[in-house]
């Protein structure tokens, strides 16, 4: 633990990331209650704040995966919190002249402009954290953004309910400007010009064949792609699980999230503790957290209990923070470093396209059905994830490409 803290990139990093996400929550709240405010709370508009944050994660991961590739990854990091900073400016400048439309491209700026910033994040990593630090260092950063799913909302509340729509912006503008400062401090990150030398169409072809020659990678897509879906169902319906299991009102719904933010928080914090033995036990530990999961959201769903459902609420948090720091070793630990970019790249938008799918699905299988029968459905599709993830083959020099055909080189030299 002593030498990650003391590893300049990741202190960088992960206090680049503290800020951004500070940033986040604030443009969260505020376009949400601002979008509210001028539309009389249309639930159409409101829910077009969610189409525009994931769209362009469904759209341009792969190109934004590929360039990450190809690009330095200082430079691109810098640049995405700088453009971020300088659009915001923009978009005020809209909002103040009465386009309160603008607010919505805010959102799209920034989901856009994370297609890159984050791949070339995880290069950053790759390049400069020894592999056996990399689940402490995930749990580390996983940590610092569940505290701001506790508090991130209220934050955003307070700035907004106090100083208003303009002055929120103004935030932002400077917080993603100081993350780009900070990161003007990280170490030269030079690409091999050899890595750029071909087509961008060529380098995607490339990926996605990396991806499917590489057997683990292929079982990843899979398990991804049911779990979005599966979390997708339930995710636009967490609502209705209060106000008809529980009758309590909607605005209860806060302190739910508070407490699977809390679990996120003592999840990433236990994985980073036993980063080893998650490296020895990453497949069983796969298998449990996706099964443990499925089992929380059918209890979900039967609970009459606010006890029950908010235990249930917590350990999602904790599988979830599992899940996501074993999937990023997964990923980090995998992956040649010249394919980080566009695996990751590939990978976003099938997560994605499954919770898009799950989402728009949801309120017609509920509505045609019952709150029950889409809980159940969820459950038996994360379910199938958990039983897929069993192909995982770990340990094995076929795992990756190189190392297999390192393996085929010595064994014709025996």
């Amino acid at each position: 633990m002593k030498s990650l803290i003391q590893n300049k990139v990741f202190r960088i990093v992960a206090i680049a990331d503290l800020i951004q996400q500070l940033g986040i929550w604030i443009r969260n709240i505020a376009i949400l209650f601002y979008v509210m405010e001028q539309t009389n709370n249309d639930p159409v508009a409101v829910s077009l704040i969610t189409v525009f944050q994931l769209l362009p994660i469904f759209l341009f991961s792969i190109v934004g995966g590929t360039l990450a590739d190809r690009w330095n990854p200082k430079k691109t990091v810098i640049a995405g919190d700088l453009l971020s900073s300088a659009s915001i400016a923009v978009i005020l400048i809209c909002i103040v002249s009465g386009i309160w439309q603008a607010a919505f491209v805010a959102t799209v700026v920034s989901a856009v402009v994370s297609q890159f910033s984050q791949p070339s994040s995880a290069i950053l990593f790759k390049r400069h954290i020894p592999d056996a630090q990399v689940g402490i260092a995930i749990g580390i950063t996983q940590g610092l953004m569940s505290i701001f799913l506790i508090v991130g909302p209220m934050i955003g509340t307070l700035i907004y309910t106090s100083l208003g729509i303009h002055y929120s912006m103004i935030a932002l503008m400077i917080l993603f400007a100081s993350a780009a400062l900070i990161q003007f401090a990280l170490p030269p990150s030079p690409r091999d010009s050899s890595e750029t030398s071909s087509s961008l169409i060529r380098d995607m072809r490339e990926g996605l064949v990396y991806v499917l020659n590489h057997r683990n990678l292929t079982v990843l897509a899979v398990v991804m792609a049911l779990f979005g879906l599966g979390i997708g169902l339930i995710e636009p319906l967490d609502v209705y699980i209060l106000m008809e299991r529980l009758g309590l009102e909607k605005e209860s719904l806060q302190w739910f999230y508070a407490l699977a933010g809390i679990g996120l928080l003592i999840g990433g914090a236990v994985a980073a503790g036993s980063s080893e033995w998650l490296r020895s036990h990453a497949k069983l530990v796969m298998f449990a957290g996706i099964l443990a999961l499925a089992a929380s959201i059918a209890v979900e769903v039967l609970s009459r209990s606010v006890v029950l459902t908010g235990s249930m609420r917590f350990l999602v948090g904790m599988i979830q923070a599992f899940f996501q720091i074993v999937m990023n070793m997964f990923m980090i630990q995998w992956v040649e470093e010249k394919y980080v970019g566009r695996t990751s790249g590939i990978l976003a938008p099938i997560i994605t396209g499954g919770i898009l799918l799950g989402s728009a699905s949801s309120g017609f299988i509920m509505k045609s059905t019952s709150l029950m029968t889409a809980y159940f459905v969820s459950a038996a599709m994360i379910a199938i994830a958990a039983l897929y993830s069993l192909k995982f083959k770990i340990s094995e020099a076929s795992d990756n490409p190189t190392a297999a055909q390192t393996a085929d080189g010595k064994r014709s030299a025996l």
